[in-house]
């Protein structure tokens, strides 16, 4: 594939004029919509100005280069711009821009352009060529200087596989350098560029790293990191440095490698570097310190939801696998293990499903503190899941999905409290802090955090389970529209688990009443999945494309009693989900009730709905509740860019 592949003619704008930078985005998303590459010009737009306010994208020397990645874009491409006049632009150095690429990135996995943008990332760092596109007079003239520099690039590119381009000039100093920005599109191949160009014009050697969107280029061997006299990393998002232990290197930006290259190396060349000493920790090189405190803790929590979804599928997919090939009628009460090969399914999808709090609460962790953390938030979250306090064996009770939330923030932040007290420490002790130090005091201190956590979630599991039993039957909708909130409100935690047990304790009493109860538990718990599926259909803009790829699962999971699947939705915007499907349990457990539907099955979903008394009224009420929770996730959310 070639650059003038994803630029067309009809993608270019000669000798324009703009007002200012919005007008330059606007009419860059013309060209772009011109030639077919988005399906949703707003949205793209979203993305793009989303990525102008983490910094802007003009280089300097006069370029731009806009750039997003979102669904809203349909094919990849590029559309390009010239305006002689220049335009402020936010640059880095300060002057007006005048040559502007913006890239559309699809949202895929399908990732064969990326190559091809970070060949035209390259290609700009010479400023000859940049001037030439200034100049050209027409859209054919400006295709044929990117063809005739690309082949040129791709020459050169040849002559070095095959061991025949020119050698740099030798020096006593063997350089590297690592480059990375959270996109991996733009900033990334620049930086990189500009260091090698400027080395090359040095007469020095330095090979670069790039760790780009579509995986690591040129990746520095440990032979070559062994003998680098000096690393220079240039990175704006976190990278694993422990390669580097011991090693001489300048940590950075790229916007310090593009605009000052010769400046680093020099650098690198005289010895002004510091000696890296790995911690366990993943260093960052770039500075956060724009974000909102809301923005870090959505990243720490979305790092761990990220990381639980696999075992929330898997584990969910299996249960529901085993209650398919159970017989009901053997013991109803041990549904979905009554016979071995039933069992087998669910007890592999028990263990699975078993991980989850703590890989939540350890991610969420590792996400605050780097790998630090990972090991505390994993014992905090395995103790939300245990219900480990100081009580007496038989008095723990589980603080479940809230408690590991709690836990894995809590985790986060021990780990950097102990990290600060430990700069304090001899320079002797500081191979022993990340294998002895942060596990066994964080460890220690999580405990006596969850130990202080799980008692306060099981006084209100108490105090709840008191109001229900205070509630009694005399008002059955009101206790339908409770019953079926609570499923929906934690799912999983003290006030679902308040729920449940109640319900199952009412089938205690083998009444009418007791098996209404146990019907509007289950439909309660069996709505949020369901919702949740249902709104990633038919609201596919409130949805990101990871959710929406991972949606339709939720039908099994809902389906299967497993109200666990909501879980990931619920944690990545818990004020608007949790109440919308709140609203639609609510109203499920209540035409359960009016409808005088009758479980005596503690679980088991649709797979118990032979014995499900009033069955067809049932699945109205499941319906129901769906399509209400459905609506309000589509009400309640926010359209999402990308």
């Amino acid at each position: 594939m070639k650059i003038t592949d994803l630029l067309k003619k009809d993608g270019i704008s000669i000798n324009a004029s703009a007002a200012d930078q919005n007008a330059v985005i606007d009419a860059l998303i013309e060209l772009h919509e011109k030639v077919g590459n988005l399906n949703n010009a707003s949205a793209f737009k979203k993305a793009i100005l989303a990525r102008e306010e983490k910094g802007s994208t003009a280089i300097g020397m006069g370029i731009a280069v806009p750039h997003a990645k979102s669904f809203a874009v349909a094919n990849p491409g590029l559309s390009a711009m010239t305006v002689p006049a220049g335009v402020d632009y936010k640059s880095l150095d300060g002057n007006p821009s005048k040559l502007f690429f913006m890239i559309a990135a699809p949202d895929t996995a399908a990732d064969t352009h990326l190559e091809v943008l970070s060949k035209l990332m390259t290609l700009l760092m010479d400023q000859a060529f940049a001037s030439k596109l200034i100049a050209a007079k027409t859209p054919e003239e400006f295709l044929s200087i990117i063809d005739a520099k690309e082949a040129e690039k791709d020459k050169e590119e040849a002559a070095k596989k095959a061991g025949s381009a020119p050698a740099a000039s030798t020096t006593p100093k063997k350089l590297l350098g690592v480059t990375a920005c959270p996109t991996g599109i733009a900033h990334t191949f620049m930086a990189a560029e500009a260091l090698e160009l400027k080395a090359k014009e040095m007469g020095l050697s330095i090979k670069v790293e790039k760790d780009g969107s579509a995986g690591a280029k040129d990746v520095l061997t440990a032979s070559e990191i062994a003998e680098a006299d000096a690393i220079i990393i240039a990175c704006d998002k976190n990278i694993d440095m422990g390669r580097f232990d011991g090693k001489e290197v300048i940590i950075t930006s790229t916007k310090e490698a593009i605009h000052n290259p010769e400046d680093l190396i020099n650098k690198a060349v005289k010895g002004e570097t510091k000696s890296y000493k790995h911690t366990g920790a993943i260093a960052k090189a770039s500075d956060d310190s724009n974000e909102t405190v809301g923005r870090k803790l959505y990243k720490h929590l979305m790092n761990g939801v990220s990381h639980m979804l696999p075992f929330v599928i898997g584990g969910g997919i299996l249960i529901a696998i085993a209650f398919l090939l159970d017989d009901y009628s053997i013991d109803p009460s041990n549904f979905g293990s009554n016979t071995p090969v039933a069992a087998w399914f669910k007890t592999i999808g028990g263990v699975a499903f078993g991980f989850m709090l703590p890989i939540l609460a350890g991610f969420i962790a590792q996400s605050i503190a780097d790998r630090p953390g990972l090991a505390v938030g994993f014992v905090g979250g395995a103790l939300a899941s245990t219900g480990a306090t100081f009580a007496a064996p038989g008095g723990n009770i589980p603080s479940a999905f809230l408690g590991a939330l709690v836990a894995g923030f809590a985790a986060g932040y021990i780990v950097l409290f102990l990290e600060r007290i430990c700069d304090k420490l001899p320079q002797a002790l500081e191979g022993i802090k990340p294998v002895l130090i942060y596990p066994l005091c964080g460890i220690l201190v999580i405990g006596l955090v969850m130990c202080a956590i799980n008692p306060i979630v099981g006084a209100l599991n108490a105090w709840i389970t008191g109001i229900l039993e205070g509630m009694g039957t005399g008002s059955i909708v009101a206790l339908g529209v409770l019953l079926g909130a609570m499923m929906a409100t934690d799912m999983g935690g003290p006030l679902n688990k308040a729920a449940y047990v109640f319900g199952t304790a009412a089938l205690a009493s083998q009444s009418e009443t007791g098996y209404m109860i146990m019907a509007a538990v289950m439909v309660g718990g069996m709505v949020p999945p369901i919702a949740i599926a249902l709104a990633t259909i038919f609201f596919k803009n409130k949805f990101t494309p990871a959710e929406r790829k991972s949606g339709p699962v939720n039908f099994i999971m809902g389906l299967c009693f497993i109200t666990e699947g909501a879980i990931p939705f619920a944690a990545a915007d818990p004020i608007r989900v949790i109440p919308s499907l709140m609203v639609g349990s609510g109203l499920a457990g209540a035409l359960s009730m009016v409808f005088r539907c009758t479980l005596m099955a503690p679980h088991g979903g649709i797979f118990v709905f032979p014995v499900v008394g009033n069955v067809a009224m049932y699945l109205v009420a499941l319906l129901a509740g769906s399509a209400a929770g459905c609506l309000m996730l589509g009400i309640l959310k926010k359209k999402v860019d990308d």
